[in-house]
């Protein structure tokens, strides 16, 4: 049913010429996500500038029932930010809700907008001197809400956590556009439910999340970037146990790639080379962070050493300076573009036990081959909190909408060896769209029905976007 045209203006008008958006040709960007698997339609993208502006959108969409769609930087992988179709859908697109509220280094944290860029999160705790962790390929263009939305991860969850661990008080639009103010910067509140962590995750079903208040560390004074090429993933594991124990439990990544991963990048990625001479099964990216007075070079130097003495490392190399540790970095961020560039890929993003993810990984690969033949692939991933990108490239010799005609059935194989082995099918992104089938088929009925409940206390209408989960 299409909107009435006075309930659009009176959208407009809460926003003002310079917070609303309809024409067509302006609001294409808006309406897919990256990989172009989602597409939908809008009659009125509305980008407010205030919390008390969001709230007025959400009090006028309950009292016409018309859905709303939450939208960040739209640099989601399971098309959680993108709207219907149909074409009934409000977007309430929070980019222009993008300041530094406040900012304590002495205390610790920050107060910022949802709107927020991540890496403008991460340049503004820099400037005093601090540290906000959250690190992720898309930081340039992911918005702060969004990552806490989907409880983002990224590279250095081993040592800081995900969005949840990283995330202090938020401020909230509920259902009927009530603003929940709930920017504690507090450690500990066991005053009741901790209602902030009903609203991390929860990909904008449940309300609007307005700002944070976001935990900062203190700056590193040291930073050692190593890589290791082993034998295999539980090789990997053991080297993490006796990197973290080296370093005194300051390793901050600890990345895995394999041998195809890396060939990928060196072959299609401009600047990319080897980063070894022995070439090996699998690559570990590690880096850790240490502040003054820690003896952090020598240590990592000293447990990578005793690795390559017992036979557990291949090939090592610590970086000397910072243009060799962003080489190494180049390389794990190298992997995504350049497995694009050799063809068509169904991606897969998983969790598993780190004890598990060697026959993890071989089971997958085995099922893919026999599944569709020539198929490769190209696992990666932060092998510290066991989440793994399970790409799958197209066979050379087949052609790419064959190739992607099997999504369904590869990915139904990875998530069902994922569940078999302990792990979740969603380590990163959520469950959007993309998911939802698989949320069904993989969580109990006691689940499912705590989530619906969750919903409906939060949402009574159905209003929140619609279609993301559930």
């Amino acid at each position: 049913m299409a909107i009435a045209t006075d309930v659009l203006a009176r959208l407009k008008d809460i926003t003002g010429p310079d917070g609303w958006m309809s024409d067509p040709n302006l609001l294409a960007p808006y309406l897919s996500e990256p990989r172009g698997r989602f597409h939908g339609n809008t009659p009125l993208l509305m980008q407010p500038a205030s919390t008390t502006q969001v709230a007025a959108i959400v009090r006028e969409c309950a009292a016409h029932q018309i859905p709303m769609v939450p939208q960040g930087g739209n640099t989601g992988l399971v098309g959680g930010q993108t709207p219907s179709p149909e074409g009934v859908q409000i977007l309430v697109n929070l980019g222009r809700m993008n300041r530094i509220r406040d900012i304590d280094p002495v205390a610790g944290t920050m107060t910022a907008e949802a709107g927020c860029l991540l890496a403008s999160v991460q340049t503004a705790a820099r400037e005093v001197d601090r540290l906000f962790p959250l690190s992720l390929a898309a930081e340039g263009s992911c918005q702060i809400g969004g990552n806490i939305a989907t409880n983002a991860g990224g590279t250095q969850v081993l040592r800081y956590g995900t969005a949840r661990a990283l995330t202090l008080g938020l401020e909230v639009v509920l259902a009927d556009g009530t603003i929940w103010d709930g920017l504690s910067p507090l450690r500990k509140d066991n005053t009741g439910y901790d209602l902030k962590h009903m609203f991390i995750g929860s990909e904008g079903t449940l309300g609007i999340i307005t700002a944070a208040v976001l935990r900062l560390f203190p700056q590193p004074r040291q930073t050692v970037t190593a890589i290791a090429g082993i034998s295999n993933i539980d090789g990997a594991m053991k080297l993490m146990e006796r990197m973290q124990a080296a370093s005194g439990e300051r390793a901050t990544a600890f990345e895995l790639m394999s041998a195809l991963a890396v060939e990928l990048a060196v072959k299609h990625m401009d600047g990319v080379a080897r980063p070894l001479g022995a070439q090996t099964p699998w690559y570990v990216l590690m880096e850790f962070h240490g502040g003054d007075g820690d003896d952090l070079g020598p240590a990592v130097e000293a447990g990578l050493g005793q690795a390559l003495d017992d036979g557990d490392v291949v090939d090592g190399a610590i970086a000397q300076n910072a243009a060799q540790a962003q080489a190494m970095w180049k390389l794990r961020e190298s992997i995504p573009p350049a497995q694009t560039k050799e063809g068509a890929s169904i991606k897969n993003d998983i969790g598993v036990p780190g004890h598990r993810a060697e026959k993890f990984v071989d089971a997958c690969a085995s099922a893919i081959e026999s599944l569709v033949p020539g198929s490769r692939l190209v696992a990666f991933g932060h092998l510290g909190d066991g989440n793994l990108h399970m790409n799958v490239s197209q066979p050379p010799a087949m052609e790419p909408p064959a190739f992607l005609d099997q999504w369904d059935k590869i990915t139904g194989v990875v998530h069902d060896l994922t569940m078999e082995f302990g792990g979740t099918f969603s380590a990163e992104h959520g469950i959007g769209q993309l998911k939802r089938g698989e949320l069904v088929r993989h969580k109990s009925a006691a689940a499912l029905d705590s989530l619906a409940r969750i919903k409906t206390a939060f949402d009574p209408q159905g209003l929140f976007n619609p279609g993301k989960i559930f």
